[in-house]
């Protein structure tokens, strides 16, 4: 290879030097099928469908797809309260999900769980948390069992800005350091715990650099950059699966919804909002797929059909499955009769 041909190719972006164009055409399909589904979610509520509270992450599909990108069944993830896009990264099924938010027999936990709660163990996804910070210490077990089993497994574990200052966070990532666990934390900073800016509630600049403490590598990466969380997470993922140990990613983010449906957004104001739509992940990695020759605007066109048709089944779905029987009202409450 040529000198001029090595630094053309150098000077592509990460995910398209490291990905096929039939993976990355894959992921923007995820995103789409995340953005439409949590778009369906809302609208399932506002129509009466869905009782509860739900956390939207629009305005994050990047974080969610892009960290799993290299992740197999066999890898592990947990989450968070807004875990809807972690949970079709890894592979759900959207009408099970929908299931589930309806509080149907045939959701991921048979409608015991909800919005907050959705788990599937076949594809490695150990489950939604509504406890903040709650899926750090799991992760760490998930870790510690693959280790200890001799397996090349990763877990990679989602939280959010407001979970940094939780005893877990540092109680996990302490315990991962020293005993060197194939985890991967990834931080969703996207700028507030509720209505608490992170400015006001973070001693330090940037989450990522409070790896140091724990000897591990630490790094801050712009969010609704597809590209650039991919680089990073392969990096962390390549890092632990060869067993040196845990890192930190922040992905610098932003939840264009409130934080939950009761959310009146009165500590935001327009102008912010309007200029983090401006740099929608979605729009983003569709122009730079299209502008290397991936795809073409009528392929990205096609694929949003295809995330459209599949949410509109899954409402289907999800309306027309069997309520649970009051009589199995014990039933699935247990992780061994879940699973």
């Amino acid at each position: 290879m040529s000198r001029a041909v090595q630094v053309a190719t150098d000077n592509l972006p990460f995910v398209i030097r490291q990905y096929a164009p039939a993976q990355l055409r894959a992921a923007l399909k995820k995103m789409y099928l995340i953005r439409r589904f949590e778009e369906g979610a809302e609208e399932s509520y506002a129509r009466g469908l869905i009782h509860g509270t739900m956390h939207l992450s629009i305005g994050q599909e990047a974080s969610a797809v892009a960290s799993c990108l290299e992740l197999s069944d066999q890898d592990k993830i947990t989450s968070t309260h807004r875990g809807h896009g972690h949970c079709i990264a890894k592979g759900a099924d959207v009408g099970r999900m929908f299931a589930e938010f309806f509080g149907k027999q045939t959701g991921y936990c048979h409608g015991r769980g909800g919005s907050m709660h959705i788990a599937d163990v076949k594809t490695g996804n150990l489950g939604a948390n509504g406890i903040v910070g709650g899926g750090l210490p799991i992760a760490v077990g998930s870790a510690l069992t693959a280790k200890r089993q001799g397996k090349p497994d990763v877990t990679v574990c989602f939280f959010g800005d407001g979970a940094n200052n939780e005893g877990a966070f540092h109680e996990a990532l302490n315990m991962a350091s020293v005993w060197q666990l194939p985890v991967v934390f990834i931080c969703e900073n996207n700028k507030y715990g509720m209505s608490t800016s992170v400015e006001r509630s973070t001693a330090v600049a940037r989450i990522s650099d409070r790896a140091a403490a724990y000897a591990m590598p630490g790094e801050t990466v712009d969010g609704n950059d597809f590209s650039a969380v991919a680089q990073a997470a392969h990096t962390a993922i390549a890092r632990a699966r060869s067993g040196q140990g845990p890192s930190l990613i922040e992905n610098l983010t932003y939840r264009i919804r409130g934080h939950s449906k009761s959310d009146r957004n009165r500590y935001r104001t327009k102008d912010e909002i309007e200029s983090w739509v401006a740099k929608d992940p979605i729009t983003r990695f569709r122009a730079q797929l299209v502008s290397h020759g991936i795809l073409t605007d009528a392929d990205a066109a096609a694929l949003l059909l295809e995330a459209e048709a599949e949410v509109a089944a899954g409402i289907e779905f999800a309306k027309s499955s069997a309520a649970p029987d009051i009589a199995d009202v014990t039933r699935y409450v247990h992780a061994e009769d879940a699973i």
